[in-house]
């Protein structure tokens, strides 16, 4: 099957780095990102919009927070147990 070249543009008709004069010219959201991909473990080193970077951010981000989530939960639990013990302990 042929591929089909894709030309991305910016949705706010700009490029995000271009020599101008002898000056480079680069858009404040050309950013670098550094990590690994969440969605598929690769490590990770390129520069890029910032904008186009939201939907691996937000995926990193949920990760995260189900990681806290879970440790707050082990917490509780725990909590539990500890004040169910002082609780008899106090009423015996």
């Amino acid at each position: 099957m042929n591929e089909v070249p894709i030309n991305l543009t910016c949705p706010l008709g700009h490029k995000c780095e271009v020599a101008k004069d002898g000056v480079i010219e680069r858009c404040n959201w050309y950013t670098r990102l550094e990590g690994i991909n969440p969605q598929t473990g690769d490590k990770q080193d390129e520069y890029g919009c910032a904008i186009t970077w939201f939907p691996i951010l937000l995926i990193e981000n949920t990760q995260q927070n189900r990681g806290t989530s879970a440790a707050v939960e082990s917490f509780r639990n725990e909590m539990v147990i500890a004040n169910d013990k002082t609780t008899k302990l106090l009423g015996a």
